[in-house]
């Protein structure tokens, strides 16, 4: 098998499953208890918040540990908007978000009364900051923009967004879910920041929410005073300390990582482009991550090319591995203005540690042949 669908998520690291062991075997105290088993479940907690805040660069009291990072974007989200409606009800985001963020805006809009700015973006996937600018108001509180979009790794200009925001008193929220270990990211990037483990060699089913040191936010879950009362329920100890291991991993090498991920990803679209002269490659070409390649395939159809791949044992996805069943176009794609036909053509390749040059060789040629049959007949008059 040949995995090319990091993006959706990625195997997880030997080193962090040892990390993980002793939590699910002998150490699986609750945290909460004040037993000498809760106190050493606390103990690993406590362990991973200093050790993650560290490499963000922040405080262990602004890390909140939570069940993913569609958890983490709701709850920066609603949280954010709902502790400052009362300044404001203006909220902004951007059209290529996530559905985690898209969701939770259009939830505040349909049944909170907050009003909220879609910007667009441009045929490259990038937001126009000044656009962002004319768009605040005086009753704006929050914007929520990605730093790397997960089905075209285009990185959006966030020093300047960040900037932007700090200048008119917003907050501002980034997704970094497919960045982190992939770009530097560190605390002061944004007021809020979501990422989950399972995108960087950690388990699924834990995330965290990176909130700066005097913010106020409502929680949106309730049942506990777990993390400092801003997300209840019972913490899962191994996966926070897998967390910690992977997020300690991500960072080591990360620049030859990328370099060397770069140069394989440049390689499969120059075989693509080869083998299929009429593809496309969707996305800023310069300002995006190391990893993802986004391809259209005119006149081909998508689940037909992904189908193939598969029975080639080639992984790849059509984008957001949270839109499993949808034969809808991708919505990134069609806020780029790529028609919906093309956008229906379309794969999204997504590189990881484990990818080789002979994977990338042996999946041209595998596209070479499937192209080839999947390419329509000619019409003869």
């Amino acid at each position: 098998m040949i995995y090319l669908d990091y993006n959706a998520t990625t195997p997880l690291a030997p080193p962090v499953l040892d990390a993980m062991r002793p939590y699910l075997e002998t150490h699986f105290g609750n945290a909460s208890s004040i037993h000498q088993a809760g106190r050493e479940a606390r103990a690993a907690i406590d362990d991973a918040r200093e050790r993650v805040a560290r490499l963000l660069g922040a405080r262990p009291h602004e890390i909140i540990f939570t069940g993913g990072g569609t958890e983490a974007d709701n709850l920066a989200i609603i949280g954010l908007a709902r502790s400052r409606a009362e300044e404001g009800k203006h909220l902004i985001t951007c059209a290529t978000e996530h559905h985690a963020v898209l969701q939770a805006f259009e939830f505040l809009e349909r049944h909170e009364d907050f009003c909220v700015t879609h910007l667009p973006v441009d045929q490259h996937g990038l937001i126009d900051v000044q656009m962002l600018r004319d768009a605040l108001r005086d009753d704006t509180t929050l914007v929520s923009i990605m730093s790397a979009n997960n089905e075209t790794g285009v990185l959006q200009p966030l020093d300047e967004i960040a900037g932007l925001c700090r200048e008119h008193d917003v907050l501002l929220h980034s997704d970094m879910i497919q960045s982190f270990g992939k770009q530097p990211v560190r605390a002061g990037d944004a007021d809020a920041i979501s990422i989950t483990a399972h995108k960087f060699y950690g388990p699924k089913g834990v995330g965290l929410l990176y909130l700066r040191s005097g913010i106020s936010i409502q929680k949106i879950q309730f049942g506990g005073s777990h993390e400092n009362e801003r997300r209840p329920g019972t913490e899962n100890v191994a996966a926070i300390a897998g967390l910690a291991r992977a997020a300690e991993l991500a960072v080591q090498d990360v620049t030859a990582e990328q370099l060397r991920q770069a140069a394989l990803r440049d390689r499969l679209w120059a075989g693509i482009h080869a083998v299929f002269p009429a593809a496309i490659l969707n996305g800023n070409h310069s300002r995006r991550l190391a990893a993802t390649l986004n391809v259209s395939f005119p006149g081909l159809d998508g689940e037909g090319l992904l189908m193939n791949l598969d029975l080639e044992g080639i992984c790849a996805s059509s984008g957001s591995a949270c839109m499993v069943g949808s034969i809808v176009p991708s919505h990134v794609l069609l806020a780029m203005g790529v028609p919906e036909e093309a956008a229906r053509a379309t794969v999204r390749f997504s590189l990881g540690k484990a990818t080789t040059a002979e994977e990338i060789e042996a999946t041209v040629t595998a596209i070479e042949r499937i192209t080839a049959r999947l390419k329509p007949e000619p019409v003869h008059s």
